[in-house]
């Protein structure tokens, strides 16, 4: 088959964007592990930690945790390394070891907290998670009580004013900060060093991963959702494990392009 000009030019251009430096962003939950039953629950498999060390060194340092998790957990189970992290969905962001910024804590949230405990109390299979910033209520265990659950972290969010905006995720509601999402924190992000230049790569796999695609698209990078579900990202992987052969490969072979993930 005889490529046209234009068709010539087109694949010449992809070709160029997919050898081009990357930024890489990683969700975590539902990304880099499988989503559990209860948020203590997730099991990360152990090569994982040192193969994204190699390819951040890879990298010149490009690479981040975009995560709803806040920065002490991710560095729990990354032990012994450390991140660049966008955790809380943004509100707090840590670049080359500091806080680089940090969303305040609301004045209602602890208000907003003893309406969630009382909920949970009363309600077997309800989990909520204290972030301090952000406050997660999951009814993984409970999903006939999706409606109920939602409804009242809808009536939070509206009692709590316009400085809250509630994210929904899968079999969770969250209370953040307005002012934080994950596609904030990438462009924060990609307009300082290491990240600047570089082609965006970010790959989620939830509605809370939206904003980073959005992100992500206006920036001319690469957006990558995990599994199925509606989304505006560019590409998919199948699965969480999908994802880890294909980090794991790239770091054994040292390097990491965006061309790693269109041949995942």
């Amino acid at each position: 088959m005889t490529l046209t000009e234009a068709e010539t030019v087109s694949k010449t251009r992809d070709l160029a964007e997919a050898e081009k430096e990357i930024a890489l962003f990683l969700d975590f939950d539902g990304t880099l592990v499988e989503i559990a039953p209860s948020p203590a629950d997730v099991k990360l498999d152990r090569r994982v930690p040192a193969a994204l060390d190699t390819l951040r060194s890879s990298l010149d340092g490009a690479l981040a945790l975009v995560s709803g998790r806040p920065v002490s957990f991710l560095d729990s189970v990354l032990e012994p390394y450390r991140f660049d992290t966008a955790a809380l969905h943004g509100a707090e962001i840590r670049l080359g070891g500091q806080i680089h910024s940090q969303a305040e804590a609301h004045a209602e949230m602890r208000d907003a907290l003893r309406d969630l405990v009382r909920f949970a109390n009363s309600h077997v299979g309800i989990i909520i998670e204290d972030k301090h910033i952000s406050l997660a209520l999951h009814w993984r265990l409970a999903q006939h009580l999706k409606d109920e659950a939602l409804g009242l972290m809808r009536e939070i969010a509206a009692r709590m004013g316009p400085a809250i905006r509630l994210q929904e995720g899968k079999s969770v509601a969250e209370l953040v900060p307005a002012s934080a999402s994950k596609g904030t924190a990438i462009t924060q992000l990609m307009q300082l060093a290491p990240y600047t230049g570089r082609l965006p790569v970010f790959i989620g796999d939830d509605i809370t991963d939206e904003h980073g695609f959005a992100a992500v698209n206006a920036l001319g990078g690469l957006s990558i959702r995990i599994g199925d579900g509606e989304t505006q990202a560019k590409l998919r992987i199948a699965s969480p494990t999908s994802l880890r052969a294909i980090l794991l490969d790239a770091a054994e072979r040292g390097s990491i392009t965006a061309s790693n993930f269109s041949q995942g």
